[in-house]
């Protein structure tokens, strides 16, 4: 009797074993087939679409999409919301609305909101949750509900080579210059000077870097080793491979 008892359980093990390859296969399978690129469009018609721009399946909510232009390689992670104007189906106008530029990666469930004009810079990069918005809520009538209350729309631009960390929040009318680093959570609002970086809610300009006397105060963790001359990106991947092994 232990000897079929054990028969049945290597058997159901190996069950469970093949079911789970055949789930997990056919689930890579469902997000490279729902991913969305230049030469995969599926539904979506974007102003543009740049060569080389990957929205990852499953996409979150999308709208608008004639007024968005997506750059060249850039990275739009699982559940990020794309939008230009407050619904679907109204017409606004000539121009784009929300604009990436190339090489602009979003974070997984990241939100791009765009009413009036955002402009995200090239090589921009966002951390998951990151929430982007050119519209906030009004409260001016304190006997009307807020949420039914007509929202303020200010335009947005963030600079290029902008680092904006974990659940960051930019506010209608921010203004972010090159190289500015967002903090993790951070909530900013109004102009940011070029190569600064921004902690708290509201966010304020804890470091940064002027020509002459570099960062102020002075960065407290040891320089970056750089990758050596020579050196490709097949050597690099090879290196990581023999670390992990």
């Amino acid at each position: 009797m232990p000897k079929n008892s054990n028969t049945f359980s290597s058997l159901a093990a190996w069950r469970r074993r093949l079911l789970s390859r055949a789930v997990h296969g056919g689930w890579r399978w469902v997000r490279e087939t729902g991913a969305v690129t230049a030469e995969r469009p599926g539904p979506l018609r974007f102003r543009r679409l740049g060569p080389g721009t990957r929205l990852a399946f499953p996409q979150g909510t999308v709208f608008g999409e004639q007024w968005i232009e997506l750059g060249d390689h850039c990275i739009i992670a699982e559940q990020v919301t794309l939008t230009a104007g407050m619904l679907p189906g109204l017409d606004l106008g000539p121009d784009p609305v929300l604009t990436l530029g190339n090489g602009v990666v979003l974070g997984r469930g990241s939100h791009v909101v765009a009413d009036a004009p955002v402009t995200i810079g090239a090589d921009t990069f966002c951390g998951p949750y990151v929430y982007i918005t050119s519209t906030n809520h009004s409260y001016d009538d304190p006997h009307e509900p807020v949420g039914r209350q007509w929202p303020r729309s200010e335009p947005v631009a963030i600079g290029p080579g902008c680092w904006l960390g974990t659940g960051a929040v930019i506010l209608p009318g921010a203004r972010l210059g090159r190289n500015v680093v967002v903090a993790a959570g951070a909530v900013v609002r109004g102009e940011v000077p070029d190569h600064a970086v921004v902690a708290g809610a509201p966010a304020r300009v804890v470091r940064r870097w002027e020509a002459g006397t570099g960062w102020q105060p002075p960065l407290r963790t040891p320089a970056p080793v750089p990758v050596p001359e020579g050196v490709t990106p097949q050597q690099l991947l090879a290196l990581a491979e023999l670390d992990d092994a």
